[in-house]
This record gives structure tokens, C-alpha cells and sequence, in this order.
């Protein structure tokens, strides 16, 4: 596993230097929902949609080395290495063109989490969690038939099991940050995307108010070169 890092480590680039990137991280177990909201958020606010799951997919298409051990790793209901998926998500997010991002089933644990500061290391602008049922997670899994091959029975009990367990301290991580935002996913998908659209309009208004600030206000060096460049005119004007 280590060697795959180790080959890929250098194949992205990054973004431009000051270039400000919206990330939202969508968290929710199998079956709660999270691509029906991030379908609906892209449609209304503009965001890129990417899944961790959908990027691990592909690659395993791809017919590499990496994608055999990410499709044998998958099978077996384990998660890939989390340096594996950070390289993807920016892979993906660069090559959209885009700056504003929801990012879907990530982080799925602490070591997701350290390897996207490390990598990427852009601060969510929050959280947002689609809380379910387990029970709920399961009758939909076994009733949407989307033909994926991790979606046998046996696999659908370990992602929960995983979910709940690795999961549970990155929801508590950012919870202590004051990031977390919870929605009811238990409800219908429209219902719960009323309470979401809540959430996206007070990053837009945040982001408006924000937009608002000059450049010369933003950045300290500019504003005491003005501040002593007027000065020296007020000086000048009050002798004459």
C-alpha cells in the first residue's frame, strides 16, 4: 500500500496561491442520503460534487495496480489508505475548474481527516451530517439496486460497522470546532433538503458580507502603505 502512495506523490499540482476554495464534507452512513442532497445543493448553490466512494470506483476501473487493490480492499468491506483518496479528491477538484466543493463520504475516520490537513489542508467551511437509522440506511441499500458489487448483504453490516466506529470521533472532531450541521435524514428527500437549503443560505449570505471587504482591508502591508502615503499628503497640505 505504502509503494501506490509513494508512486503517485507528486501527480496533482495544487491550487493558486490566495485563491479562496469552499469545502463542505458530507457525512452520513450508507444509505442516509448524501448523494440525493448533494444532486440538490449542486443544482441550487453551484458546488462540485465528489464522492470519495464514486473516485475509488473509477479508479478501480481503471485496470491499474492501484485500482485491483482498491476493489479487493472494497470486497472485503476495509477502507483504502487515506492518502490513496485525498490524492483523487484533488485530482478531481482541480481538474473541475470549479472552487466550491462538497466533498461526500469523507472523512470517514481521524486518519482520512490527518491525511486531507496534510495533503490538501484546506478548513472545511462545516460539516454536514445526514443522521439515520441504521435500519432505514439498510432497507433503502436493499432496495435501490444501482448493480454495485459492494452492495451484497454481508458488505452492507461491515460499512455500518465501520461507519459507526471510525466515523464517531471525526463527527465529534468537528463538532468541538462548532462546524457540525445535522439534518433529519430519516424524512424524505425533499423535506430533508428544506433544512439544508437553510444551511447553504447562511454560507452565501457569509460569503456575500465577506466580498464586500476591499483588498487594500484585507491585506495589512497594503493598508500601511496607504495609510502612510495619505499621511504624508495631509502633512504636506497643512504646511502650505
Amino acid at each position: 500500500m505504502a509503494e501506490v502512495v509513494e508512486v503517485h506523490k507528486d501527480w496533482i499540482g495544487s491550487f493558486p496561491s490566495g485563491k479562496k476554495i469552499t469545502v463542505v464534507f458530507v457525512i452520513g452512513g450508507p444509505g442516509s442520503g448524501k448523494g440525493t442532497q448533494c444532486a440538490k445543493i449542486v443544482s441550487q448553490f453551484g458546488f462540485t460534487h465528489l464522492s470519495a466512494g464514486d473516485l475509488l470506483r473509477e479508479e478501480v476501473k481503471s485496470d491499474t495496480e492501484q485500482g485491483t487493490m482498491i476493489k479487493n480492499l472494497m470486497h472485503e468491506g476495509k477502507l483504502v489508505p487515506s492518502e490513496i483518496i485525498v490524492r483523487l479528491l484533488l485530482k478531481a477538484m482541480l481538474a473541475s475548474g470549479n472552487d466550491k466543493f462538497l466533498i461526500d463520504g469523507f472523512p470517514r475516520d481521524e486518519e482520512n481527516r490527518e491525511a486531507y490537513e496534510k495533503i490538501i489542508n484546506i478548513e472545511p467551511e462545516f460539516v454536514l451530517l445526514i443522521d439515520c437509522s441504521r435500519e432505514e440506511m439498510e432497507r433503502r441499500i436493499l432496495h435501490r439496486n444501482q448493480g454495485r458489487d459492494d452492495d451484497n448483504m454481508e458488505t452492507i453490516r461491515q460499512r455500518f460497522e465501520v461507519f459507526q466506529q471510525s466515523t464517531l470521533p471525526v463527527i465529534q472532531h468537528y463538532e468541538k470546532m462548532g462546524k457540525l450541521r445535522r439534518v433529519d435524514g430519516t424524512r424524505q428527500p425533499d423535506m430533508v433538503f428544506e433544512d439544508v437549503k437553510v444551511i447553504f443560505a447562511q454560507l452565501n449570505t457569509q460569503a456575500n458580507e465577506g466580498s464586500g471587504v476591499s483588498r487594500v482591508q484585507t491585506n495589512p502591508f497594503k493598508r500601511w502603505f496607504l495609510d502612510l502615503f495619505c499621511g504624508c499628503f495631509d502633512m504636506q497640505d497643512r504646511r502650505n
